[in-house]
């Protein structure tokens, strides 16, 4: 069977979990004897051969560029700039001067790509392809899955961008399928878009459980809490300042890290010195490859506080180090696993108690480092791979 895949983003072109996840999927995808074209919207020089031989050395996974502006996480704000800082070379003139310009650009690149293409079924991932897969649909006629890694309303808190919304809403209503990767992204779907519950399949995410892990740790006598993410409204990094806050007032001795970037970033640094723990937190920036790893090792703690999380690969990667997890109940991988603590992301008071908790009882720490391992460790990304599969075989027939 062959799959004509279009995505924004695919390591080491990777902003987050949606390349952790398009990487994963598509090789648990080769392994069931799937061919794979990929299609991005943008290939800096020398990836080609560097994810190919990274994905697929045999060459089952193969990538065609488009020239485009289109990144991960792109917002209509971070794209304008983005094209006024490169509009002055000669090769962006024929780009659209806004993101939804280069949404409507990208989709007719893809409807000649899909004609030049040999395939049984389109497959897309998130809004700014979901265009592409539409008018590959109409070129060929072939059945279109659209893959829901987040919505709208996970990214702004219900703030939505309505062109965002539309574009979303005419994709899940064209698509003969979809997935979504958890049953709390179902339900948004269901809920915000007029889907018929029939129509969704829940396919969770996975992790590689034997990639990537790493044995680093720092002074005994420090206590170290993660915080790994886009520091967005999504992914509740406030939420997790203001419970440092509370822990320090009760045990300065720990220190809290904050890995990654995003718009809230210079709000939440100015919030660390106003709270008067700037000294207690530490803000690592954007971490990638082995650096992350090697992050999630060195903490005795990861807490996701998200506000709306439709999966949330982090947690995973994060107990597959060893590292014991706090996650929001508001989260996709709250489904799947069940030896880390949860809690609701507004309930500051109870992240605080339970950070507080898993650091100063050893026991508790230890438990959760271990069964934490051995529950991420069954996950693969085989079986995400062959639900896709049986789901391609019913849509076909």
């Amino acid at each position: 069977m062959n799959v004509l895949m279009f995505g924004w983003e695919f390591p080491p072109l990777s902003s987050g979990g949606l390349g952790t996840a398009c990487y994963g999927l598509t090789k648990g995808l080769k392994n069931q004897g799937i061919d794979i074209t990929f299609v991005l919207p943008c290939v800096p020089s020398g990836m080609k051969s560097d994810v190919v031989k990274l994905v697929s050395p045999e060459k089952r996974i193969r990538f065609v560029k488009v020239n485009s502006l289109l990144t991960a996480y792109s917002t209509v704000q971070s794209y304008h700039e983005q094209f006024h800082r490169f509009q002055t070379n000669s090769i962006f003139t024929l780009y659209g001067k806004d993101l939804f310009a280069e949404v409507h650009r990208f989709a007719l690149s893809a409807a000649d790509i899909a004609l030049d293409e040999d395939f049984d079924i389109i497959h897309c991932h998130d809004w700014m392809t979901f265009l592409a897969g539409i008018r590959a649909k109409e070129c060929t006629g072939k059945p279109l899955i659209v893959h829901v890694h987040a919505t709208e309303f996970d990214r702004t808190g219900g703030n939505v961008n309505q062109g965002v919304y539309d574009i979303e809403r005419q994709g899940l209503h064209a698509a003969d399928g979809i997935i979504a990767v958890s049953y709390f992204t179902k339900n948004k779907i269901i809920e915000h878009y007029g889907i018929s519950p029939d129509k969704i399949r829940v396919v969770h995410n996975a992790i590689d459980p034997e990639a990537g892990q790493h044995d680093y740790h720092v002074s005994k006598s420090d206590k170290v809490v993660l915080f790994l993410g886009r520091m967005t409204l999504q992914k509740g990094p406030d939420y997790f300042l203001a419970a440092a806050k509370k822990c320090l007032d009760i045990d300065p001795s720990i220190r809290f890290v904050m890995a990654g970037t995003g718009d809230l970033e210079p709000t939440i640094i100015e919030r660390a010195a106003s709270m008067g723990i700037a000294d207690k937190v530490l803000f690592a920036g954007f971490l990638t490859g082995t650096d992350v790893d090697r992050m999630y090792s060195m903490a005795d703690l990861y807490v996701m506080p998200s506000v709306s999380e439709p999966f949330g690969i982090t947690s995973l990667e994060a107990m597959k180090n060893g590292t014991p997890a706090i996650i929001s109940k508001q989260s996709g991988v709250s489904e799947v696993i069940h030896h880390c603590l949860k809690v609701d992301f507004w309930d500051v008071n109870d992240l605080a108690d339970k950070i507080l908790s898993v650091l100063r009882y050893e026991e508790l720490h230890q438990e959760l480092k271990k069964h934490g391992s051995m529950e991420v460790g069954k996950f693969s990304w085989n079986e995400p791979a062959r639900k896709c599969c049986e789901y391609y075989g019913e849509l076909l027939c």
